[in-house]
């Protein structure tokens, strides 16, 4: 089967859309993707143009990006890509979606805490992201207009929201005092006299 595969770095643009139907849970959003160049006669970083895909989730997927993304987020998401043009109210519209395998933060530009969902039975089970409600967004481009007019932002946003610092410094001294430890159990095993264990 020739599909073609991609992986596509950029910001949530718009708050994912989750739904629970028949056949499982499923959610989209919107993702932003721009090029940065160098500008030798500025001297500085620019930005290039954006491309917007719309991102399709299923499943498990679907449950933890609705719990875990927000407008803003950076992500690397990787699935197949799917280019469609079709002719609706006389104006032929073209989407470029990504069937998601896979959805990340990007920990390049910032810090992220995993969880695992609890099993079912297992007790402080991470609820399921309520059902969005209200309109769905515009989904479409329109031939000839710019891309993603009237969908999301035109810009990344220029910072990126992290943990407090007294939980990241907190954080960092507990992953630190368990590296010693672990480092010095390894450093006693290696002293201990032959035959002992």
């Amino acid at each position: 089967m020739n599909e073609t595969m991609v992986c596509a770095v950029g910001n949530v643009a718009t708050q994912p859309v989750y739904r629970e139907t028949v056949s499982g849970a499923s959610a989209r959003f919107r993702l932003a993707v721009t090029s940065r160049y160098w500008d030798r006669e500025k001297s500085a970083w620019t930005d290039g143009h954006t491309n917007f895909f719309t991102v399709w989730t299923g499943r498990a997927l679907a449950t933890n990006v609705g719990a875990s993304l927000s407008v803003g987020d950076p992500v690397i998401v990787q699935g197949r890509l799917k280019v469609r043009t079709e002719v609706r109210d006389g104006q032929s519209r073209t989407s470029a979606d990504i069937d998601a395998v896979a959805v990340g933060h990007d920990l390049s530009r910032g810090t992220s805490a995993f969880r695992r969902p609890a099993r079912e039975g297992e007790t402080g089970t991470r609820a399921a992201p309520a059902a969005t409600a209200g309109p769905e967004p515009a989904w479409e481009t329109a031939a000839g207009a710019a891309p993603g007019a009237g969908a999301a932002p035109d810009s990344e946003p220029d910072t990126v929201p992290g943990p407090e610092p007294d939980a990241g410094r907190a954080a960092e001294a507990g992953a630190r005092s368990a590296a010693t430890a672990r480092s010095a159990g390894r450093s006693q095993r290696r002293r201990a006299p032959a035959g002992v264990t």
